[in-house]
């Protein structure tokens, strides 16, 4: 018997497709697309219409899924995502280095990394896929949309696990730049341990009473009195960790739309980014053996 060769979906204007599996349910829906809305709730219908009109959704064999195709258990399907309304980020990256492994690139302000539910086009990922045509890419390690500077990107599935647990197991230097208020009373270089965990809203960090979970030295490079300079090496990397050190301090940094309090703006509002730069990283290479290390080209000035 011939082995059945699985379909596997090409990278469409850079987007990979998703994989979802069909699984058999006590009600089954009578539809794919029934069974789609149920499974992401958090997705409008209209998008997965969306989806099924325009051809961008696919069962196991490649062949193209309608609103009305039958739901069939224990099977799966692919879907692209492309959303009908997306605000451009009106910044550009760009490559600092690059082998057959690895990508390091200068990260814009305002640019997400990796696709989420408001933005699919405009993320750094795709925008490089679109770019060098390969759908492997991966990134290793992640910044906020926020903060700009240098990310690691993998492009062979091969080598990948290798560079993860290089930020896994703690391997690798990382420094950043940031302005932030000045404080005459704060004595530098201090190196400050706070322990962290989620907050309210759950997007945003808080500091709590207990044994400290993240660490991160500071170094005041320059000030005007006002606003300072400074260098920070975080020794953890928890979710937003340096800009909820800098504010538990008293320095938070500027234009931090949620550290000491959340405020929102507009998503179309690029009048005044985070000042927070991914400026260096440094690391010795998991398959070359080579020391590695890389700068953003992107500065932070007073």
């Amino acid at each position: 018997m011939t082995p059945t060769v699985e379909f596997s979906p090409p990278m469409l204007n850079g987007v990979t497709a998703s994989k979802v599996f069909l699984q058999a349910t006590s009600d089954s829906p009578k539809t794919v697309y029934a069974y789609l809305c149920a499974q992401f709730p958090h997705i409008e219908s209209s998008e997965w219409q969306s989806r099924f009109n325009n051809g961008l959704v696919y069962d196991a064999q490649g062949n193209t899924l309608s609103i009305e195709s039958s739901f069939q258990a224990n099977t799966h399907c692919f879907y692209y995502r492309f959303l009908a309304h997306e605000v451009h980020v009106p910044f550009q990256h760009q490559i600092l280095f690059e082998n057959e492994h690895l990508l390091v690139v200068d990260k814009p302000h305002f640019l997400t990394i990796s696709p989420t539910g408001q933005y699919v086009q405009e993320t750094l990922l795709v925008r490089l896929k679109r770019q060098t045509g390969n759908e492997h890419l991966t990134p290793i390690h992640r910044l906020d949309r926020e903060t700009a500077g240098a990310v690691l990107i993998s492009k062979c599935v091969q080598s990948r696990g290798v560079y993860q647990q290089m930020f896994a197991t703690r391997q690798v230097q990382k420094t950043y730049h940031a302005i932030a208020a000045y404080r005459d009373d704060l004595s530098f270089p201090l190196i400050t341990k706070l322990k962290m965990e989620k907050g309210q809203p759950f997007y945003i960090m808080q500091v709590v009473e207990g044994e400290p979970n993240s660490e991160t030295e500071i170094q005041l490079l320059q000030h005007d009195q006002q606003w300072g300079k400074y260098e920070l090496k975080p020794h953890t990397g928890k979710q937003h960790q340096l800009r909820v050190h800098l504010s538990h301090l008293g320095i938070p940094i500027q234009n931090d739309p949620f550290y000491p309090q959340v405020c929102h703006k507009a998503d179309d509002d690029f009048s005044a980014p985070l000042q927070l730069l991914a400026k260096h990283i440094q690391f010795r290479d998991p398959v070359t053996q080579k020391q590695m290390q890389f700068s953003s080209e992107l500065e932070l000035t007073l």
